[in-house]
């Protein structure tokens, strides 16, 4: 069944987080001997962890910014930072506010002259917005778990998007740089392409990652001819 559709994980996927958040974390003067980058990725593995931790118990959905707050103030806690309400507050916000990947724009202006692009991830619409304004990603329309009323993995919220496309799900291509999520999309019927980021899936097996699914793109190389931009063509040739 032809494809129409493509489907985007945001955070990690499109946007390089790591970046945005070291800065802003450096922002705030924070003691010499934190490691900045450790911290960084503690507090987006902490996100994950809780993520999985809710919907495992059922769960409703919950603003990211809530969740990024309780495993910040959780981690600083653990490192003995004090840092007051305000700092932690702009920090919270700083996760609104992305880098594209230097290869997302180009690949999803692409994408449009073909199909229909949006995203579909986990977060309010609220933080969407934000971190597609200023990383200036083209998308057609954006699908959040706030709107949905579900939280990936959950394999309704796939179902969802594709309802909402007026498509079957065999129509549609999930593309993500997160393994969890192309499993729970391949489930119900969709097509998937993994996109491998420097930042994403550090304890995954890439070697296994990349015969899991329907189709590997390594996006870990700096320049524009890679990731994202490589995906229309991976859907041509891979039969997709």
């Amino acid at each position: 069944m032809p494809v129409k559709a493509v489907l985007f994980d945001l955070m990690g996927t499109c946007t390089d987080w790591k970046t945005t958040i070291i800065a802003s974390l450096q922002q705030q003067q924070p003691p010499t001997n934190v490691d900045l980058p450790s911290l960084a990725a503690a507090w987006r593995a902490g996100f994950f962890t809780e993520i999985h931790r809710r919907f495992e118990h059922g769960e409703p959905t919950e603003d990211i910014d809530i969740t990024h707050r309780r495993v910040l103030d959780s981690l600083l806690e653990e490192t003995g930072i004090t840092w007051s309400e305000d700092i932690r507050q702009r920090l919270v916000s700083s996760w609104h506010s992305q880098t594209a990947w230097c290869d997302s724009i180009a690949g999803i202006e692409l994408l449009k002259q073909q199909y229909f692009v949006v995203v579909l991830a986990n977060g309010t619409t609220r933080l969407q917005l934000d971190i597609v304004k200023s990383a200036g990603l083209p998308f057609h329309s954006l699908f959040s778990s706030q709107l949905l009323n579900l939280t990936k993995p959950d394999p309704q919220i796939y179902l969802k998007a594709a309802e909402l496309l007026g498509l079957r799900p065999a129509e549609c291509v999930m593309v993500a740089a997160h393994a969890y999520d192309l499993r729970a999309a391949a489930k119900i019927g969709m097509k998937t392409i993994y996109v491998q980021r420097t930042t994403e899936d550090l304890d995954e097996d890439m070697d296994r990652i990349r015969t899991e699914f329907d189709a590997f793109v390594d996006g870990t190389a700096e320049g524009v001819s890679g990731g994202i931009s490589a995906v229309p063509t991976t859907i041509l040739m891979a039969g997709i």
